[in-house]
């Protein structure tokens, strides 16, 4: 029994479209069998400004985990973190590897989530980025439990530089926005020019339809080799249930579930602070994207995603 019907009804289309129009959605596309079944576009400035799409950041840098990895120029998943931040090594720390940083299961104490209401404002806040990670408290053994977190995607983005020479907005623009077409961006850095990992990459939203496409492409960009089969597999496995509101999770990717199991048809998506999404269906050769500035909201289109498919929602 499928818990997704295997087609889209034009009378749900028609209703995502008024409640697109309703809202503060800046930019939706929907991309059914390889055609644009809708687009919604707010104003003049929706199609082509660039857009803040937050932790799709986490999402868009997994994929060049995977490039980096399938070019050799990226250690193995296994390789303990403390091969490249040596303050880690003979520490709480030392069993934490590259793995453990793509599923958010290090086991450090993490608040991001809790007490800092959903952004990482302490580390934001430290002159040194990647020294207030590992400052950070043990509350789990590595790989027991996957607590939300940007400084472990942070930490992924300094290894790409250090193994790569490259910052991830160099490595990203070589290897896979110039691929893809995406040729306006911006992409921040922290206090000591590591580029941010979790945050701070800005696109306009019809990229975000490109992000998706790679994905449902199985890593392939008219018909050339961007990022291997094998790296969209692990990177959109649900490996461990999260929060029930939102899903379980792979490498920097989520996966929809009901409880802690995945639902089927398969769907994973990325998701932005204030209402930024890529949701893929492969079996139904779906691509849906939002970016939207609805901080106060940031689940609407979610909600969205779910009545077009019609999945109970209690988001």
């Amino acid at each position: 029994m499928t818990d997704v019907p295997l087609m889209l009804r034009e009378e749900d289309l028609d209703r995502l479209a008024r409640e697109a129009a309703a809202t503060r959605i800046d930019y939706c596309e929907i991309v059914h069998q390889g055609r644009t079944v809708l687009t919604h576009v707010r104003n003049d400035y929706s199609t082509d400004s660039l857009h803040r799409i937050n932790s799709i950041t986490k999402s868009v840098l997994s994929i060049l985990v995977g490039i980096a990895l399938d070019r050799g120029e990226y250690p193995s998943l296994n390789t303990p973190i403390s091969d490249f931040f040596p303050e880690a090594r003979y520490s709480d720390k030392e069993d934490v590897t590259i793995e453990h940083l793509l599923a958010m299961t290090p086991g450090w104490d993490w608040q991001e989530m809790g007490d800092w209401h959903g952004l990482p404002t302490p580390m934001i806040d430290s002159p040194d980025w990647i020294a207030y990670v590992l400052s950070r408290p043990m509350k789990y053994a590595p790989g027991q439990r996957m607590i939300y977190d940007s400084g472990s995607s942070h930490m992924l983005s300094a290894i790409l530089q250090r193994s790569t020479g490259l910052t991830a907005a160099e490595y990203a623009e070589r290897h896979l926005f110039q691929p893809l077409g995406i040729e306006k961006y911006s992409w921040r850095s922290d206090p000591n020019g590591i580029v941010i990992g979790g945050f701070g990459l800005e696109l306009r939203a019809p990229d975000l339809t490109r992000i998706g496409r790679l994905m449902l492409d199985r890593g392939t960009c008219n018909g050339a080799r961007v990022v291997s089969e094998a790296w969209i597999d692990a990177s959109t496995t649900a490996y461990r249930h999260t929060y029930d509101h939102i899903g379980s999770y792979g490498f920097h990717w989520w996966v929809m579930a009901r409880d802690d199991k995945p639902i089927f048809p398969a769907i994973y998506f990325a998701i932005g602070y204030g209402g930024q999404y890529i949701f893929v269906v492969p079996e139904l050769e779906l691509i849906v994207v939002f970016a939207s500035t609805l901080y106060k909201k940031k689940f609407q289109p979610y909600r969205m995603f779910k009545r077009l498919l019609h999945i109970d929602d209690e988001t």
